[in-house]
């Protein structure tokens, strides 16, 4: 047993506090005391302090800051995973101990982008479908900007869509956070070739996303190509990443796509990874739910269970595909 899970097994059994447990998992989940504290409606100093009294009653700084960001510290990533593995359990025995998962229905009509590679994301759904079977599940594809306009409707129950800044009205946790990176297929003039700059890359025409554009969802995409002085056209679009996937592979000119949905094409020689090697943006697709919506008990039972989740599992695992 290490020393952490020797502290931590004194702190649950002497001086528990579940409260500072759940905050610190809210602070590791948004990377953000700001955040967490607007997440969890409390007052900044109120989220800072129980992180201060958790640090304090296990010996260990968990979160080194630096201005407004902060890095967890070694200690910190392993508190995070335990705590999480702890709340897991605890949902999961609430769910096997409540015997009225079966007596509730339903339906729920879920909005999203299209392909949402995640293995944590795919187990949810599998034990949500087990633990509620009478639940019936809508499942609809569309543009992050339709998502949010539905939402604020509230014509559905949740989201998981891009949004780059908050929306007045919508509950939003970050879901799944996406590095996309520079690409071209192999039916370009640079697929394979080695030790490329972003200077050989100036003139090159562009696959573009439909919302790649100043004050859209994936507008960091844009600022990114007028920062470094992209020359070229954008010669096709969609809003489906599957088909500017398609495009970039055919060759209509670079593009970019999120790092880990493209893994296995880049590994099979479809696709080559262009420069900057470091990617170009994090990406956020969040799950989003309008807060004054009267969700029926199978739309509550959904977001409950999500939230959990992402309690659970950390942003990187999320991504994890098997």
């Amino acid at each position: 047993m290490t020393q952490i899970h020797a502290e931590m097994n004194r702190f649950l059994n002497d001086r528990l506090d579940w409260n500072l447990l759940r905050t610190f998992l809210v602070i590791m989940q948004e990377r953000s005391v700001s955040r967490a504290a607007a997440r969890m409606h409390l007052t900044q100093p109120a989220v800072s302090q129980a992180l201060k009294r958790l640090e304090d009653t296990l010996g260990r700084t968990l979160i080194q800051r630096r201005g407004p960001h902060f890095e967890p510290t070694r200690a910190g990533e392993e508190v995070y995973r335990i705590a999480s593995d702890i709340y897991g359990q605890m949902s999961r025995l609430e769910t096997e101990l409540d015997d009225s998962t079966d007596d509730i229905t339903g339906s729920i009509r879920l909005l999203t982008v299209s392909r949402i590679d995640s293995s944590v994301y795919d187990g949810f759904l599998a034990d949500f479908h087990r633990t509620y079977p009478r639940i019936d599940l809508q499942i609809e594809v569309m543009r992050s900007s339709d998502i949010i306009s539905s939402l604020l409707q509230k014509t559905a129950t949740a989201g998981l869509g891009l949004c780059r800044t908050p929306v007045d009205k919508l509950e939003q946790r970050c879901f799944l956070r996406q590095r996309y990176a520079m690409f071209c297929g192999r039916h370009h003039r640079l697929f394979g070739r080695p030790a490329l700059t972003m200077d050989d890359l100036l003139a090159e025409n562009f696959v573009s996303f439909t919302s790649d554009q100043i004050g859209d969802s994936l507008s960091p995409l844009t600022v990114f190509r007028d920062q470094r002085g992209f020359t070229g056209r954008i010669v096709a679009s969609s809003a489906s990443l599957e088909e500017v996937r398609r495009l970039i592979f055919a060759g209509y000119g670079i593009g970019c796509l999120p790092e880990h949905i493209v893994r296995d094409d880049v590994a099979q020689q479809r696709l080559w990874p262009l420069p900057p090697e470091e990617g170009i943006a994090d990406v956020d697709v969040h799950l989003m739910w309008h807060r004054a919506r009267k969700m029926n008990a199978a739309e509550q039972a959904f977001i409950d269970a999500m939230e959990r989740t992402m309690q659970r599992y950390s942003l990187p695992e999320r991504l994890a595909t098997r």
